[in-house]
């Protein structure tokens, strides 16, 4: 059987949530909308769903809106703020390591004339926090900054971000797809206005995601006339997917301290194993504010897409990035932005570890890593 290390980009469902997603497509398959029976029973299990992923935000139930994934929510929250905001001006500020959705979006927003600043990040992959309130004009609409980054897992300080935007007047949205689960996200003590998260990252369906937006900041529909969610997403309401991901986010949030404990450990035992090997290798991200189950690497002279297939080739998943930008040929954005060299960017690979991950998986792909660079070199290179 394969050894799976790509839990960052998408992972297995767990039987619990296909468990919950079969019952409830057998149960409460009505649309929530209709006024029948089916239907209403439909709506109650929905509004069971909001009200217990708000309590694991700790957020309002009101602010909750389900939709197709992370990307989606990011686009939907984006749009409908600033398109509620736009009287106060053409602003927007972020991180040149957001992820493609965010990025792709802005791009199209300065073709309609709006102006992106893009705060630098530290080699570490910490936005500067000083540029940011630097990067405040009157006319700043909003900030979108990630809670961490997908390809080195460096975790953004949300309180000390949120707080200075908060300050300023400023709306904050932030990307949670990777940290939901992970690490603890509390939304009023973050100061956070809007954020996106995906069942997908937490052993749920893909297919289904969430939105939260403060229910007291305003913002208006992409399409008039929309009734689903509250007008904020057009489409029949995927009930059975939102159980299961409610059924897969109780159980992440539930095992999530102890789980961050084994996955640190595991990481930590990875890491070692890896400065071990006689090569330069280099851990990327920041060393303690760094998600738990993240390892990005560079290895010296070796092409990433090289080390993907070699361990592919054993039997080892790995990804070379973001799956949203897979096969684009390009060195990773976040490595240029923490100052790598695109030549040394390229030598870029994530190892990304979930609940299935165990020691001798990791011993496993140590031992492959240190087969492939030994060839690779002719066993001629050393630190």
């Amino acid at each position: 059987m394969m050894i799976y290390l790509d839990y960052a980009a998408t992972t297995p469902m767990s039987d619990e949530s296909m468990l919950t997603f079969q019952q409830a497509s057998k149960q409460y398959f009505g649309n929530e909308q209709s006024l029948h029976d089916i239907g209403s029973s439909a709506s109650t299990l929905l509004k069971t769903c909001k009200k217990t992923l708000a309590n694991l935000l700790h957020a309002k139930e009101q602010g909750i809106y389900f939709t197709s994934g992370g990307s989606e929510s990011n686009y939907l929250a984006l749009h409908s703020l600033i398109t509620a905001h736009q009287e106060k001006g053409k602003h927007i500020i972020t991180t040149p390591i957001e992820h493609a959705s965010i990025r792709n979006y802005f791009r199209e927003l300065e073709k309609q004339g709006f102006a992106i600043t893009y705060v630098p990040v530290d080699r570490f992959g910490v936005v500067d926090i000083e540029a940011l309130e630097a990067a405040i004009q009157e006319d700043t609409i909003l900030a979108s900054i990630q809670h961490a980054n997908s390809e080195i897992g460096t975790i953004q300080p949300l309180r000390k971000i949120g707080r200075l935007l908060k300050a300023h007047n400023v709306l904050f949205h932030t990307d949670c797809v990777q940290t939901f689960g992970k690490i603890p996200i509390q939304v009023e003590d973050m100061y956070i206005d809007s954020l996106s998260i995906s069942a997908h990252k937490i052993y749920g369906p893909k297919g289904v995601g969430a939105c939260y937006i403060n229910p007291q900041v305003q913002w208006q529909p992409i399409f008039e006339g929309t009734s689903h969610e509250g007008g904020f997403r057009p489409g029949t309401v995927n009930v059975p997917g939102i159980a299961a991901f409610l059924t897969a986010a109780q159980a992440i949030i539930e095992a999530q301290e102890k789980e961050a404990k084994r996955l640190k450990e595991l990481r930590e035992f990875f890491v070692q194993g890896l400065q071990e090997i006689p090569h330069p290798i280099f851990i990327e991200g920041h060393p303690v504010s760094s998600l738990p189950n993240i390892v990005a690497v560079t290895i010296q002279g070796i092409e990433g897409q090289y080390t993907m297939l070699e361990c592919n080739r054993s039997g080892i998943a790995i990804s070379v990035g973001s799956a949203c930008q897979i096969g684009k040929q390009e060195p990773s954005r976040t490595m240029l932005a923490i100052g790598k060299e695109p030549e040394e960017a390229k030598q870029y690979v994530r190892f990304s570890l979930g609940k299935y991950t165990t020691k001798q998986e990791i011993e496993t792909t140590l031992q492959v890593l240190r087969t492939m660079i030994y060839q690779f070199f002719g066993g001629a290179i050393t630190k």
